[in-house]
């Protein structure tokens, strides 16, 4: 399988030193290796896997982006490639927590002195950088940032709302940014790797890493379809609008699944100018110049998958792999295998891209250029405030999950869908968190603080998975998510990105369509 080759190296952004070749095992993921005697136990319908030992699993750290605004303008690449440089930070303390595991036994204080501290100390180190870019740009920062730079060790289980029914994908898009970058080392992060220093790395394997030796997805990620109740995850933002006050058309565009396998571990709207941002790999359709590095007159004058050529907007998500031992293009660089994501590359059997109305207004037009983010790629360690893709099966669509994966009956497809912000607050393409510019509408279906209508995407991926195999609290050729590596592939995580690069005439159709309650495409 071919990927996006028009790479370009920021000065910013350098990869992982060379520690993470130790790294590989088999499909080339990051060891996963005995760090917890597990129990399991019958959920309903399904395996549970319940840690017998409090060890660290994964490293949990407060999402410094997710607490700036007010960024100014000509501060936010430096602010965005600090923001990158804290992700590649965790990435790397992860990696040394996934190979010091005979180390951590024999000492209870290894992961906070040898791991946690120093990774404070980088982190206060890259924030206070922050403050000063913005402060020297004319903006304020917070002083109280500084208290984000403490990290501490999780469990493997993260408890989340609803215990396998997902959330109600209510969040006003406000508080928290699912941002996806990382990428960038700001070469002070020097000791990576762990084991390789003597400080014992473990070359076995734990029987909850499905026997590939990456953290996740376990048995407890998964839920058989029909043990989810049906209507049970309630949001408003899926709903086309159905009352006499709303817009009702909808505006389909066909841009294809990927058929020019483009792809990368980029990502241009949360860490621009940073190789490997998002420390996973993306499925791309619509515009066909997409990376870091890629301007909006990039985007303006590139060819597209869209069969209208009006829609050069980008449309990406990060890719679904089977867990079954394929070498994949990426199998040992990063944002595949080096960091933890391995196996064959899903590409969906159907990918529909809709827009439609508000149940209470008319909708105005998207400006162009306009970045969304929905869904939150951190939600395992953030929380599941900002999570809002959904996993179902075909034939089964009234039940809808948040934070599993659903195990299909024969002759049923994996769905995931993503339906985004659709009110905008009539001034900016994208703000310092990627959040605050644009929000979900409030329950009655109308947009508040002023913010305005705009047309609702809704992205429904259709995908051909073997059923995975759940059996004595072990799930064998599990399918996943990538995911940055310290959030364990978990479905929670999941989340899909757009930029509009739709030209006027076009955009101008779809507004029409949808407020004249017509089906275009």
């Amino acid at each position: 399988m071919g990927r996006n080759t028009r790479k370009r190296r920021s000065p910013l952004a350098t990869k992982l030193v060379a520690g993470a070749a130790a790294l590989a095992v088999g499909g080339g993921g990051l060891v996963w290796a005995n760090f917890y005697a597990s129990a399991h136990e019958e959920g309903p319908g399904h395996h549970r896997t319940r840690s017998a030992a409090a060890q660290v699993a994964t490293i949990d750290c407060p999402d410094v982006g997710q607490q700036i605004s007010g960024v100014p303008d000509r501060a936010r690449g430096e602010v965005d490639g600090e923001l990158a440089t804290l992700d590649s930070q965790i990435t790397e303390a992860y990696q040394r927590l996934a190979t010091t595991r005979q180390a951590q036994a024999g000492d209870s204080q290894y992961v906070r002195n040898a791991i946690l501290g120093p990774l404070k100390d980088r982190r206060k180190a890259v924030i206070d950088r922050i403050q000063l870019e913005i402060n020297r740009a004319g903006g304020r920062a917070d002083d109280n940032l500084d208290e984000l730079a403490g990290c501490q060790g999780q469990p493997a289980e993260q408890p989340q709302n609803g215990d396998g029914q997902g959330g109600n994908g209510q969040n006003d898009g406000q508080n928290g940014d699912g941002q996806d970058g990382g990428g960038q080392n700001d070469g002070q992060d020097g000791g990576q790797g762990g084991g390789q220093n003597g400080d014992g790395q473990d070359d076995g394997q734990n029987q909850d890493d499905n026997g590939n030796g990456v953290a996740g997805p376990v048995a407890d990620d998964f839920v058989d379809i029909n043990d989810v109740e049906p209507n049970s995850r309630n949001s408003q933002n899926g709903l086309a609008a159905d009352g006499d006050g709303g817009s009702t058309g909808t505006f389909t565009t066909d841009c294809g699944v990927n058929e020019n396998n483009l792809f990368n571990s980029d990502n241009l709207i949360a860490a621009p100018g940073v190789d490997n941002g998002a420390h996973h790999t993306h499925d791309y359709v619509g515009n066909q110049d997409n990376d870091a590095f890629s301007s909006d007159e990039d985007l303006a004058g590139a060819d597209t998958s869209c069969q209208n050529q009006g829609d050069k907007s980008t449309y990406y998500w990060p890719v679904l792999r089977l867990q079954d031992g394929t070498q994949e293009f990426d199998a040992n660089e990063q944002g595949g295998g080096a960091e933890g994501n391995i196996g064959r590359i899903l590409k969906p059997a159907q990918a529909e891209l809709k827009f439609v109305g508000n149940q209470q207004s008319d909708v105005v037009a998207m400006p162009k250029f306009l970045r969304i983010i929905t869904g939150d790629a951190k939600s395992f360690t953030n929380g599941d405030a900002n999570a809002n893709s959904s996993w179902s099966c075909t034939g089964f669509e009234d039940r809808q999950v948040t934070d599993k994966y659903p195990l299909c009956p024969e002759g049923s497809q994996v769905v995931r869908t993503a339906n985004f912000q659709s009110c905008w607050d009539g001034q900016n393409i994208d703000s310092a968190n990627h959040r605050d510019h644009v929000a979900f509408v409030q329950a009655d279906g109308s947009c508040a603080n002023g913010f305005q209508a705009i047309p609702q995407l809704q992205v429904r991926l259709v995908y051909d998975i073997p059923t995975p195999t759940v059996e004595n609290g072990q799930v064998q050729n599990p399918y996943a998510v990538d995911s940055f590596p310290e959030q364990l592939h978990k479905p929670i995580t999941d989340h899909n990105d757009f930029i509009n690069v739709m030209d006027d005439d076009l955009m101008n159709e779809v507004v029409d369509c949808i407020n004249n309650g017509e089906d275009c495409q």
